[in-house]
């Protein structure tokens, strides 16, 4: 005999999944503010139209996988099952009661397959940027950037020291760039004598101790006071601070400093959305000289606390006990001799004039054991020539803006980035090299824009 509550399980009903998903529901305000139909036409070339078996609408898959990232479900197993259960899950994928729910593995399989460096998932970022900026939600008048750390997917059984040769930084090419200009201009002011320009000697490379993975040799080593140790990539994020939308998700291995891609992210989010920034803000480990010059020469105010990590000097006197002369371009030492500009510097980091004194009167000069250091028989200083840009931003520092910049930086990267983590599925990778980190980082980003989307909207 069955019992009361087996007798209600199977009793017939006349209902419609419309009626099982209330109005307010997160995903019916979803549904309504964004349109995911561009996915259709970005993936009509990965299909055959006039043969083989009906697919599975590639809207269908895309929001498929963003119910996971909306949801923080992490397992693809885990969100078929909840999908099967979920009313509102299924609504919002266009699924009646009666339809099976697509396969994990087909979600899988087309992710890895048919969608793999296709760039959909960043067309599919980006597309919903477009949609908030048609929304009103994005300005442009400040842009904030800050990266975090995201656990690799990769034993640290499986780690392993290897001796690699040292990657060049990828900015030595633009330093080469405006060392010439520098070099020129002080050569046409009489400053130095001409020197044809020479191709720069190849010189043997650096080999540096690494320490890799062998199961996701991709990621890289992370290492920074207070954060976890082990392989990890970065997802380097850019928020408009209107309402905190981000505009821009770049990632790198773990063992990449923040600063590296920075400018070259800035520069891609005016290409791709089309819009001026105004301000930019980011914390301390962006605080570069080159960086500084290059935001100063795109007309972008940038806020950024001082790194005050200084240079260990080993003389008595720093260069704050030098007084320069700027009709002369020389500075005056303490003993009251003078420093003439000498030469151009270059070595990896930055550009440098390098002023230095006479031997001879460095030799009699009653504070050379205070002043030399070393072996350097005269007294050097070198000056960064991107000094003068440095010194405008620093200056900001303590103004309303600069406060107001770096409080919205805290607020918006470091709330978005806990969000992300929380909810989104940013705290660690199931799959395994740059790309799909990558993947992941963008789908992060996107279901925290849709949900801002919803929220300000709605």
């Amino acid at each position: 005999m069955m019992t009361n509550s087996e007798n209600k399980q199977i009793k017939f009903h006349m209902i419609t999944i419309e009626n099982l998903v209330p109005e307010n529901h997160f995903l019916r305000k979803l549904n309504r503010l964004a349109d995911f139909s561009f996915i259709r036409e970005e993936t009509k070339a990965f299909y055959c139209h006039n043969n083989g078996r009906p697919c599975i609408d590639p809207v269908v898959l895309v929001k498929y996988l963003l119910i996971g990232f909306l949801y923080g479900i992490e397992s693809e197993r885990r969100l078929e099952q909840e999908i099967q259960v979920n009313m509102a899950y299924r609504w919002f994928l266009g699924l009646d009661l009666d339809e099976r729910v697509p396969d994990h593995s087909t979600l899988s399989q087309n992710r890895r397959r048919r969608f793999r460096s296709k760039e959909l998932y960043r067309t599919l970022f980006l597309q919903i940027v477009r949609q908030c900026m048609e929304k009103g939600l994005v300005d442009g008048k400040l842009i904030v950037t800050d990266s975090t750390h995201v656990k690799a997917n990769a034993s640290r059984q499986s780690e392993h020291v290897v001796e690699v040769e040292k990657a060049a930084c990828g900015y030595l090419s633009k330093l080469d760039e405006y060392e010439q200009v520098e070099r020129t201009r002080l050569e046409n002011a009489g400053k130095l004598p001409h020197k044809e320009p020479v191709a720069r000697r190849e010189t043997t490379p650096k080999i540096i101790s690494k320490r890799v993975s062998r199961t996701d040799p991709e990621a890289g080593f992370y290492k920074r006071k207070g954060k976890p140790e082990g392989m990890h990539y970065l997802s380097h994020q850019s928020l408009d601070t209107a309402n905190g939308i981000i505009v821009d998700v770049y990632t790198t291995p773990g063992n990449v400093t923040d600063a590296t891609p920075y400018v070259e992210r800035i520069d891609a989010i005016h290409q791709t959305l089309g819009f001026a920034i105004e301000s930019a803000g980011a914390d301390s480990g962006y605080d570069i000289s080159l960086v500084h010059q290059q935001m100063q020469e795109r007309g972008i105010r940038f806020y950024t606390p001082i790194n005050h990590e200084k240079p260990n000097y080993k003389s008595s006197f720093t260069r704050s006990d030098f007084t320069y002369e700027s009709e002369t371009d020389t500075f005056q030492c303490p003993g009251g001799k003078g420093l003439p500009l000498k030469r151009l510097q270059r070595n990896e980091y930055g550009v440098y004039r390098e002023y230095r004194a006479e031997k001879s009167n460095c030799q009699i000069c009653p504070f050379k054991n205070a002043c030399l250091t070393g072996s350097f028989p005269s007294r050097r200083l070198q000056v960064n020539i991107f000094e003068a840009a440095v010194k405008k931003n620093h200056d900001a520092g303590g103004s309303a803006g600069h406060r107001e910049a770096l409080r919205l930086r805290q607020i918006w990267c470091e709330g978005s980035f806990a969000a992300q983590k929380a909810r989104h599925n940013l705290k660690r990778l199931l799959r395994r090299g740059l790309e799909a980190a990558e993947e992941h980082c963008l789908l992060s980003a996107t279901a925290l824009n849709l949900k801002r989307m919803v929220n300000c909207l709605e």
